[in-house]
């Protein structure tokens, strides 16, 4: 989480240290996107099903004999430990660990045939945030952001859309970047060939502490390698950054403002080069909105919410951050990419059975299907797009790594994954392509990551013929496939 430095100017603003941290952790004094004021003119979109879109990422890689594509039929070896159960759809059967989704199959559609080269974690995340099937000339694996990296899928979509808030980013990430235990920044996520302005706005509500402690914490945390547990216990405390203003800062006395001012002044030097005075101007008039602006604030709160609301989501990150999520496209935001859980949290190595059970699947299930519920309470449902996966599937055959892990679990395997879509024009109680008896290839109607990004172009009304622009302003395609329009059927 960023730390703002404190200064006479800071301090003479009077923003407490928990405020100012919590700006920090918007972004806000740590090299933040620019809201859409400072972009230039969207595509205009054409018979738009979407006005939003919710990505969930699940870091580590969701399997598929685990949650959407079991094989009850195939062997021990291959099929595991889990049922499948009957979901409200005649015929669509998911995990037994899923009840709350198998009630609602009739909102959402799953594709089990998305397939794309690669089982290295960093470069399938590469692919599935950029909805790329191939790396950017020059991509190295090195976990380090580059200027020649593909745009994500975030800052594609805000850049596209037409704003729909005054006051919030068009584009948002949260609870947290995807940071590999080593350190290393996996890249993806950000805006590459269009320029650092075009980044989306991380929201780091999730303090990156251990990185060997995983889960949806503090109700579902597990360690990386059970048999090599970390020494401390996991002591991270979701921070939803509020952006409260001081005791006794009021909106008459916000209008003097002129700390602030020099505050962001500092910071000047985080700003791309390229930004010329008058966006400037209006990157500090943007911050100055998100600290005074009540609706914003409430967004953010989560970790305050009602019980009621907080049972229906689970009090952990993942309630709390699908929560955030739900609150911020209401809000007007269009694209909220959300990372359930910190990077590899998914990855089922070993232990992956007990694991799945009692620590992923139960807070997966509870806050997908009150985002749900409440997008579809609220009218919301048809007009937000919601697509979860991860950066690739799981191994056919399970397989026991004994000096890690007292059970087994599969590795990586990106031949295949099952991908959840909902909302935003989807059919729900619809099953798009198919994987093989074991599910180790598709057995029908591939899919690439280019389909998937194109999906989500076309609910959202990106025209087919919508370009992109890069620091010196040349043109580039946005859709490099078809949208998988069984989906919609």
């Amino acid at each position: 989480m960023h730390r703002p430095v404190a200064d006479s100017s800071w301090s003479s603003f009077a923003l407490s240290r928990r405020a100012a941290i919590r700006a920090g952790g918007l972004g806000l004094l740590g090299g933040a996107t620019l809201p859409h004021t400072l972009r230039g003119a969207p595509a205009v979109a054409a018979e738009a099903t979407a006005k939003s879109c919710i990505y969930i990422f699940l870091s580590g890689g969701l399997a598929q004999h685990e949650s959407f594509d079991l094989k009850p039929q195939a062997p021990a070896e291959i099929r595991g430990e889990f049922t499948p159960i009957d979901t409200q759809t005649p015929g669509l059967q998911i995990c037994e660990h899923l009840p709350r989704l198998a009630t609602r199959s009739s909102d959402w559609a799953v594709l089990r045939s998305l397939t794309h080269p690669t089982n290295d974690h960093t470069l399938g995340h590469y692919l599935m945030l950029t909805g790329r099937s191939i790396a950017s000339p020059g991509f190295s694996g090195d976990r380090k952001t580059s200027p020649s990296d593909w745009p994500s899928l975030a800052s594609i979509i805000g850049d596209q859309l037409p704003a729909r808030s005054s006051n919030l980013p068009d584009s948002i990430v949260l609870p947290e970047r995807l940071v590999h235990w080593s350190g290393g920044v996996i890249p993806g996520a950000y805006g590459g060939q269009m320029g650092r302005r075009r980044d989306p706005f991380f929201i780091e509500a999730s303090p990156y502490g251990n990185p060997f402690w995983r889960g949806a914490y503090p109700e579902y945390t597990f360690p990386n390698e059970s048999k090599k547990p970390p020494a401390s216990p996991d002591a991270r405390v979701y921070q939803a950054p509020e952006i409260a203003l001081a005791a006794g800062l009021t909106s008459g006395r916000f209008v003097d403002r002129l700390a602030l001012l020099r505050e962001v002044d500092r910071q000047r030097g985080e700003l791309e080069r390229s930004a010329n005075g008058n966006q400037y101007d209006q990157h500090r008039q943007s911050v100055i909105s998100l600290l005074s602006d009540p609706s914003v604030r409430e967004a953010f709160d989560v970790t305050h919410a009602d019980d009621a609301t907080q049972e229906r989501y689970g009090r952990n990150s993942f309630g709390w951050s699908l929560l955030m999520a739900y609150r911020l496209v209401s809000a007007g935001v269009n694209m909220v990419q959300v990372n359930l859980g910190s990077n590899e949290t998914w990855d089922t190595h070993g232990d992956a059975f007990p694991r799945l059970k009692d620590k992923l699947l139960p807070p997966t299930d509870r806050a997908l299907c009150a985002l749900l519920d409440d997008l579809k309470g609220n009218g919301l449902l048809d007009s937000t797009l919601i697509v979860m996966a991860g950066e690739f599937g799981r191994t056919p055959k399970i397989s026991l790594l004994a000096d890690s892990y007292y059970a087994a679990g599969r590795d990586h395997w990106g031949a295949v994954q099952s991908v959840f879509f909902a909302g935003g024009g989807i059919r729900g109680g619809n099953v798009v392509g198919a994987s093989d008896a074991m599910g180790a290839y598709p057995s029908r109607d591939p899919q690439r990551p280019e389909n998937l990004a194109a999906t989500m172009y076309h609910a959202l009304g990106i025209p087919a013929t919508a370009a992109w622009h890069d620091d010196v302003n040349r043109p580039n395609h946005i859709y490099h496939g078809e949208p998988i329009h069984e989906l919609f059927a």
